[in-house]
């Protein structure tokens, strides 16, 4: 609270305090007007001076009613315009012209008693009544002073003080009146008009306004700026103007203008984040000097930017380089993140699994939600791992460790963590481990009722390995009901494999033509704008796929014409897609064209080495030519299961090429293929689980 009298006006009520007796005595035995009499017969203070000195003295006692009711005696719309000329010819230093200006200590008495005013109805709960209040003092300087308050005018009184108590209280009487465009209007005023306020207190009404435009639930209207200059910017809405005001600040902390405030990085993330703007918030991360966050939590938070824009390296490395010079035991977010990171690349599971250890042996069971992300990452990495596996002990013993793992973490979670059972199901499915894999897919199901599409995709393909075709389309056509139609891809193109590997054709066929009915309207909403789902950018090459199934199914038919159509199809969206060249060689193949196959494959693997049935199509059409070209064809064989160990065609193709050879050797070789193919067969899904 403002002291309503000062300077000499002040040392002058403490005399006549002292020469008056027990004024304030007087005030509360024998009433307000007696106290007012006092003071006015004791030293010149006259009636509207005497009434807010002694309704200051009322409010400091906590009598706020009785405070109001004296300022209320008070007719302050009547000195309101005195008080304009005053400030007008005080500031202009006009004291000697017609109408002489009230001096400055009676202006800025009347301006701490509109204050008082507006805190006493505030404090009333009367918000609306305070807000116009404290609207008057501003409205008083805007009228005498369109340009704004001089440097230094007022300076020796408390004048400029109670204007920049009144800038700062008028947003927050109208939010306390639940008035949202009102306290907006009010920020924008403060900040657009110059009102002679220090660094300190526009950076206060800076970060409140930002808050107030980020989580307020309050559309903004663009902020009516004078023309700008060519290239500046203007926010379009309440994120970008409270982005604005929050990079300000930030500015202002690293040019020493304003004491760093950390909470100011805080509401910057949250509204970079939701904005979608990663990479820019990263960048005000990487400018912000080291004093203002400590080098740890800055290298963190760039970190969860870079990784939110799916640059997973720069983020893998920013960590690594807090583990490296951190303790394990204040690092438990910093491991674990990094250990995610890892679990989502291959290449980096070796690491990975390193930095899942170090998690929960730091963790030592501190935490039990905590361990079980732990060990539910522990487990993945290791699966990742074993595929990587030089040897099939190593593999074997890596699985049997994931396995185990993930139990772990599935007897510690309370309640139950939907990840884990996802995880745990689809481990065992790849394990082939089928029982147990759809066991658990069945409980994820029931916990999740039903709202993840990949949870029904797993059960199906978990179906689908068991035989049991026909429950497996139930499952499917289960979650196309429970589901929207944007996200139907992938369960019509199961849908459309559980048909075909089922001997329904035609039903196959009418199900991928739906499927590349969805494909293209996504494809179509999400050029235009009007639909963004994760994956879309991908829609391209899963038509692309759908026509090589499609293309496949009529090759089974023999209905060449349309294979061949399917083909083009798949050329004219992309014309080096291997998909395309590996159709083309099964046409030709079926129709006994045995080298253009072969030639067909190959351009297939020059396109993508990797590609495992142009791999055992060319093996297979060598083995079909003759000429003992079995080396080549076991290599293909090789490289084939390398990449997919559990396909059981590759596994069967090259035991027929090791019967081939001949040899009691080659024998045994053959038969072991032959064995494991039959049992990877029975076991086999349709789709990959994973």
């Amino acid at each position: 609270m403002q002291c309503l009298c000062s300077g000499e006006q002040a040392v002058r009520v403490d005399e006549l305090a002292q020469a008056n007796g027990e004024v304030e005595l007087q005030a509360n035995n024998a009433g307000i007007q007696e106290a007012e009499l006092s003071l006015q017969e004791g030293g010149s203070l006259n009636y509207k001076e005497a009434r807010a000195l002694l309704a200051k003295v009322e409010y400091q006692r906590g009598h706020v009613e009785e405070a109001l009711r004296m300022l209320n005696g008070i007719n302050i719309p009547a000195m309101i315009p005195d008080v304009k000329i005053s400030i007008t010819r005080l500031v202009r230093a006009q004291p000697d012209s017609g109408y002489p200006p009230m001096s400055l200590h009676s202006v800025n008495l009347i301006m701490e008693t509109i204050y008082l005013k507006t805190i006493a109805l505030r404090d009333l709960g009367k918000f609306k009544e305070a807000a116009e209040q404290c609207s008057t003092i501003l409205d008083v300087i805007e009228s005498a002073l369109p340009e704004g308050l001089p440097a230094n005018f007022g300076d020796g009184s408390n004048f400029n003080a109670t204007i920049c108590s009144a800038v700062k209280l008028l947003p927050e009487v109208w939010k306390l009146e639940d008035s949202p465009p009102e306290a907006l209007l009010s920020y924008r005023r403060a900040l657009l008009r110059n009102w002679n306020l220090d660094a300190k207190t526009i950076g206060t009404i800076q970060k409140e306004f930002a808050i107030f435009l980020l989580y307020s639930g309050c559309e903004a209207c663009t902020p009516a700026l004078r023309p700008q200059s060519h290239g500046s910017f203007v926010p379009e809405n309440n994120f970008e103007e409270a982005i604005l005001l929050l990079m300000i600040l930030l500015m202002k902390f690293n040019l020493g203008r304003l004491e760093r405030d950390p909470t100011v990085m805080h509401h910057l993330t949250f509204a970079l984040s939701m904005s979608g703007r990663l990479k820019p918030l990263a960048t005000q991360f990487e400018k912000l000097l080291p004093s203002v966050l400590h080098s740890r939590e800055w290298m963190y938070n760039v970190a969860l930017c870079y990784l939110a824009e799916e640059d997973d390296l720069t983020a893998l490395n920013l960590l690594k380089m807090i583990l490296r010079f951190g303790e394990d035991s204040s690092c438990i977010k910093e491991l674990l993140l990094t250990s995610k990171i890892c679990s989502e690349n291959g290449a980096c599971a070796e690491e990975g699994v390193s930095y899942a250890r170090r998690a929960l042996v730091s963790l030592n069971g501190g935490c039990d939600q905590l361990e079980v992300v732990a060990d539910l990452l522990l487990g993945i990495l290791l699966s990742h791992h074993a595929r990587y596996a030089l040897s099939g002990t190593a593999r074997d013993t890596q699985q049997r460790e994931a396995l185990e793992v993930l139990r772990v973490a599935g007897k510690k979670m309370q309640p139950r963590d939907y990840k884990v059972l996802y995880n745990l199901s689809l481990e065992n499915a790849e394990q082939r481990k089928l029982e147990a894999a759809a066991s658990y897919a069945k409980k994820l199901l029931k916990l999740e009722n039903g709202s993840e599409l990949k949870s029904w995709l797993l059960i199906a393909r978990i179906m689908s390995a068991q035989k049991q075709f026909k429950n497996a389309e139930s499952i499917v056509n289960a979650a196309l009901d429970q589901t929207e139609k944007w996200c139907h891809v992938d369960l019509l193109q199961t849908k459309a494999k559980i048909q075909a590997a089922n001997g329904q054709f035609k039903k196959a066929i009418e199900t991928y033509m739906q499927l590349l009915a969805v494909i293209e309207l996504r494809t179509k909403s999400f050029s235009s704008g009007i639909l963004v789902l994760q994956g879309s950018k991908d829609d391209r090459s899963r038509e692309t796929e759908t026509w090589y199934d499609l293309a496949l199914v009529y090759l089974s038919l023999s209905q060449w014409r349309d294979a061949e159509l399917c083909i083009l199809k798949i050329k004219a969206i992309n014309s080096y897609s291997p998909l395309a060249y590996h159709a083309t060689g099964k046409l030709h193949e079926a129709r006994g064209f045995l080298k253009e196959a072969l030639g067909a494959y190959s351009t297939a693997l020059d396109l993508e080495p990797k590609h495992v049935p142009s791999l055992i199509s060319a093996a297979v059409a060598l083995r079909q030519l003759g000429g003992r070209p079995l080396p080549a064809a076991r290599t293909f064989l090789t490289d084939a299961l390398r990449l997919d160990r559990t396909n059981h065609v590759a596994c069967f193709n090259l035991g027929l090429t090791y019967e081939d050879e001949g040899g009691s050797s080659s024998a045994l070789e053959a038969a072991e293929c032959f064995e494991t193919a039959a049992l990877l067969e029975e076991t086999a899904p349709l789709e990959l689980f994973r």
